[in-house]
C-alpha cells in the first residue's frame, strides 16, 4: 500500500515501510493510518476510523496519558492561526524538547513553518521536499495552554465564541446572514424541537435558542462543539451540544426542523459527502410533516437531492450567490 496524498508520500519518502508515526490533524489516507499507532484530530469521522482500525484516537480535549513513542507529526492546516494553536497545544502536553515533525503542502502555507518555529523560540531543520510539500523537524519548549485562541465577538444582538478551523471563524457569513433571514419569515412562533447540523460556532443555534426553541446541535468538529457550547454558555442559553458525524450520534430522535449551512470543503477540496448524507438521511429523523431547511452556495448541486429525497422542495430565498432551501415530509 502507498500513500495517495502529497504530504503522506512525502512521509512516506523520508520515513520508509518501516514508519511509526503519530498523527496530529490528519488527512485521511490509509498508507498512514497503517503506520499509525495512534492519531490526534479534532474529526470525530477520522477519529472512528483509526478506532475501527484498533488505533488510539484522541480528540485535541483529551488527556494526553503518556508520550508517543512513535514520531509526532503534525500536519500543517491552511488555517494559520490553527497551525500555530496545534503547536501550543503540542507544546503544552508533551514534554519538553519532544521531537515534532510537520509536514505540508506549500499552497497551504507550510513554508511559513520556519518563521513561526523561528517567533515561538522552536528549532527548525529542514529534512526533505517533494510533491510540492516540504517537511520540518523541531522539538517542543514549554509552553502555557493555548486557550487564547478563542475569540469572543459580537453579531446579532448576540456574543459568539469561535475558535480557529471553525467555519465562519470571527464573523457571520453571508449564507448564513441569508438563512436566519428566511427563518425569521418561515418558522412559526410556537416552540419547535430543532437540529442545527453543522453548528460551527453556535450561530443559528443561539439564534434559535433565543427565539425559544429547544435546540440540538452537532458537528463534526471538536473545535466547532466547543465553540457553540461556549456561545450559548455566553448568551444564557439553554441546548444540547454533541459531536457527531451527521446524524451518528442521534440514532432514534427525530426533530420538527433540520436546519443546516452544510460545509462543501475538505481542506481545498469540494467534498458533497456529508451534504448528501444530511439531505439523504433528514426523512429519518424528522417528524411528520417536519422540514429541512438548509443555505447553499448557488451553484451547488443539490435540488436534485432535495427532488429524490423529499419529492418536492422550494427555494425559499435566491440571491444569485446563495440559496435557502426547504424540503417537507410528507408532502408527495
Amino acid at each position: 500500500m502507498s500513500a495517495q496524498l502529497p504530504a503522506c508520500q512525502l512521509l512516506e519518502r523520508y520515513y520508509g515501510q518501516a514508519a511509526q508515526l503519530w498523527p496530529v490533524a490528519p488527512p485521511e489516507d490509509a498508507w498512514l493510518l497503517s503506520h499509525s499507532t495512534a492519531m490526534v484530530s479534532d474529526s470525530l469521522a477520522l477519529r472512528q476510523q483509526w478506532q475501527a482500525n484498533e488505533r488510539l484516537a484522541l480528540s485535541p480535549f483529551s488527556p494526553v496519558e503518556a508520550p508517543p513513542t512513535d514520531q509526532v507529526v503534525l500536519f500543517w492546516p491552511k488555517t494559520h492561526q490553527l497551525g500555530m494553536w496545534w503547536l501550543s497545544w503540542l507544546c503544552h502536553v508533551l514534554p519538553a524538547n519532544t521531537p515534532i515533525d510537520i509536514v505540508g503542502e506549500h499552497q497551504g502555507g507550510v513554508k511559513r513553518v520556519p518563521k513561526v518555529l523561528s517567533g515561538l523560540g522552536m528549532v527548525c531543520d529542514k529534512l526533505d521536499n517533494a510533491r510540492r510539500c516540504s517537511l520540518f523537524a523541531t522539538r517542543t519548549v514549554e509552553m502555557e495552554s493555548p486557550d487564547s485562541a478563542w475569540e469572543t465577538f459580537d453579531a446579532l444582538d448576540m456574543r459568539l465564541v469561535s475558535h480557529p478551523g471553525v467555519f465562519g471563524h470571527g464573523k457571520v457569513d453571508e449564507g448564513t446572514q441569508l438563512l436566519l433571514q428566511a427563518l425569521e419569515e418561515t418558522l412559526p412562533k410556537k416552540t419547535l424541537k430543532v437540529l442545527d447540523m453543522g453548528c460551527g460556532d453556535g450561530i443559528i443555534s443561539a439564534w434559535l435558542a433565543k427565539r425559544g426553541h429547544m435546540v440540538t446541535a452537532v458537528d463534526v468538529s471538536a473545535f466547532a462543539a466547543e465553540a457553540c457550547r461556549r456561545t450559548l454558555h455566553e448568551n444564557e442559553l439553554e441546548g444540547t451540544v454533541l459531536q457527531s458525524d451527521v446524524y451518528s450520534a442521534l440514532e432514534g430522535e427525530r426533530f420538527d426542523v433540520i436546519i443546516s449551512n452544510p460545509p462543501f470543503h475538505q481542506e481545498r477540496d469540494i467534498s458533497y459527502g456529508p451534504s448528501t448524507r444530511l439531505i439523504e438521511g433528514a426523512s429519518s429523523h424528522l417528524k411528520a410533516k417536519g422540514r429541512l431547511i438548509i443555505v447553499a452556495n448557488a451553484f451547488l448541486p443539490y435540488t436534485e437531492l432535495f427532488e429524490r429525497s423529499f419529492g418536492h422542495f422550494e427555494t425559499l430565498v435566491d440571491n444569485r450567490r446563495f440559496r435557502v432551501y426547504l424540503g417537507s415530509v410528507n408532502t408527495h
